[in-house]
């Protein structure tokens, strides 16, 4: 008895106001996430008291369901292998080499994000469509094709694999473009000297050195590809693809009574798969030993491409052009001719849709809603994971595991089946924020926590153990260690997993959609409004105000990200960028 009284007050000795506060936020987080699920999900298992397996087995007992799983498997699959190509050969290019162009090469990949899913969907719809996709009408006369239809549809397994991969990119590119900064080049440095080539010292070095980053993009993929509603929404149905986020929501919405149990029990299908993936990476962070931030600063000498520099860029310029400059038209055009049709009369273009949009106080209303939301939810949610994945990192294996799978997994479900939840538990007594823009911050904060800890995590990994440890060993404590050495650090990639959180949250669709209203209206809503309305020329207008909207906030980040990441703020005095 003493000696597990002595235990005790040891182990509460040992606890400091920076431990005891970042397990209060771990655990506050955990139950904002985990409460309002239990609320929704519990229910349909439960009968009388007693475990009720029926809606598993309604889920079993679906004809297609296989089918369901092997076209949402192919389509998320593919588009994320092809995402980590992408966006991991973009990062390198624009990190490594003198293919760089400014600040064009850091926003090339992150333009097609900043254009809500929803929106780009149909914009590319606009522009690809078989019969009038304004692409197509554009190539026939010059391919000298004869017909209605081609030479391509978008409605297909390369067009919707094509738009989820576009969408894709920017979380490989921005964690890996982190990492990549966060990452001491000396290694680098060592391999060109020693006669290795720039393919080979990618190969050897500098790929093993953002594992982390690469391991965050890839949980980051598995999260949204499984979660993105609106691109399969608008493209699969005409492709005949059948796709699980889809399914989930007509069982939700679509459905009288809804069928929970079953939509519930096809997301346990997501979450073993997430879980698999989650545990990669969590092996990947602790197994991790390569290079990373020392105490010297070191600034990477660009890799000279020669006479394939001009190709690549001109290949740089090719992908913004096709991923951005495209879709953007496209909805542009809807929205200067007030309509979508085969042929487009160029003397009729007028800006009605715009100046309607503009004028429409529901529509500046919704926008400066999300946009406040963003911050405040981006800022509030990387804040409260930068401490969160320092708390897991110094705690033991199995709490840090179980303090990570609380924040993480809960949003693993339908972000429509979660937002339910947030009714069932915040609506009414005794909070009674339903309606308001305190309901929608909660929801948005609880299911991005996944992306801004998965940043975070990646961020944290690659901070030297030894600098935090020099500065214990200085008599700075834990607080002042976590904001001093460790923040400063971690920023590149808290930087970049701040905008991925902002533009996300800012154009929410699928919380949006249940907890959004007339008294706390967001972009997301308002978009879903005039969608509905079949309203392509303002809905063009306001996809690209908030793109327009977004960019500005997004692009200041961006350059101050990779500022503070090339070493223009240091922590410690005397160390030379």
């Amino acid at each position: 008895m003493t000696s597990a009284g002595g235990r005790m007050r040891t182990w509460t000795a040992a606890l400091t106001p920076f431990q005891i506060t970042g397990t209060l936020l771990a655990l506050l987080l955990g139950a904002l996430a985990v409460y309002p699920l239990a609320l929704v999900v519990i229910r349909p298992f439960f009968t009388g008291g007693r475990l009720d397996l029926a809606p598993v087995r309604d889920m079993l007992a679906q004809p297609d369901l296989v089918t369901l799983l092997w076209h949402t498997a192919v389509v998320v699959g593919a588009s994320g292998v092809a995402a980590m190509v992408i966006g991991s050969g973009l990062a390198w290019l624009n990190e490594r080499t003198d293919a760089r162009m400014g600040l064009l090469t850091d926003v090339v990949p992150l333009v097609p994000f900043l254009l809500p899913p929803i929106a780009g969907a149909i914009g590319w719809s606009l522009l690809a469509s078989e019969r009038s996709g304004y692409l197509n009408l554009a190539l026939r006369p010059l391919l000298g094709i004869e017909g209605a239809r081609g030479p391509i549809d978008i409605h297909s397994w390369y067009g919707i694999i094509f738009v989820y991969t576009i969408y894709q990119v920017p979380y490989v590119f921005m964690i890996v473009s982190a990492g990549l900064r966060n990452t001491d080049p000396a290694m680098e440095e060592q391999s060109r000297t020693s006669g290795a080539g720039p393919f080979r010292t990618l190969r050897r070095v500098s790929l093993p050195a953002v594992r982390p980053s690469l391991g965050a993009a890839a949980l980051l993929m598995v999260w949204t590809g499984f979660g993105l509603f609106s691109i399969p929404a608008i493209l699969a149905p005409q492709a005949g693809l059948d796709i699980l986020s889809v399914r989930v929501v007509q069982l939700l919405s679509f459905t009288y009574p809804p069928e929970t149990g079953v939509a519930v029990s096809l997301n346990l299908v997501v979450m073993l798969v997430v879980t698999f993936v989650w545990y990669a990476q969590t092996r990947m962070l602790r197994s991790s030993r390569n290079a990373g931030i020392g105490g010297k600063g070191a600034r990477p000498r660009p890799i000279r491409l020669g006479r394939s520099r001009t190709p690549i860029r001109a290949l740089i310029v090719a992908y913004l052009a096709l991923t951005s400059i495209l879709p953007l038209g496209g909805l542009a055009l809807v929205s200067l001719t007030g309509y979508w049709s085969n042929s487009v009369d160029w003397t009729r273009l007028n800006l009605d849709a715009v100046v309607r949009t503009l004028t429409d106080t529901v529509t500046q209303e919704a926008l400066v809603n999300s946009l406040m939301l963003g911050v405040a939810g981006a800022t509030v949610g990387v804040l409260a994971a930068a401490v969160v994945s320092v708390l897991v990192r110094r705690s033991g294996r199995g709490t840090g595991m179980l303090v990570d799978a609380a924040i993480k997994f809960p949003p693993t479900l339908s972000h429509l089946v979660i937002a339910v939840g947030f009714v069932l538990a915040f609506s009414g007594a005794p909070f009674h924020l339903g309606g308001t823009l305190w309901i929608l911050l909660l929801a948005y904060v609880s299911l991005h926590m996944p992306q801004a800890t998965t940043a975070s995590d990646a961020a944290i990994s690659q901070v030297a153990p030894e600098l935090t440890d020099a500065s214990r060993v200085s008599g700075a404590g834990q607080a002042r260690t976590f904001r001093r050495v460790t923040l400063p650090l971690m920023a590149p990639g808290l930087l970049a997993g701040w905008a991925l959180l902002f533009v996300t949250i800012a154009g929410d669709i699928s919380a949006s959609a249940i907890l959004a209203g007339t008294g706390n209206e967001v972009v997301g809503f308002r978009i879903l409004e005039v969608f509905a309305n079949g309203d392509y020329a303002m809905l063009g207008a306001i996809s690209i105000m908030l793109t327009l909207a977004t960019s500005l906030v997004v692009l200041p980040v961006t350059w101050y990200a990779r500022r503070r990441g090339r070493g223009g703020s240091s922590p410690f005095p005397g160390a030379h960028p």
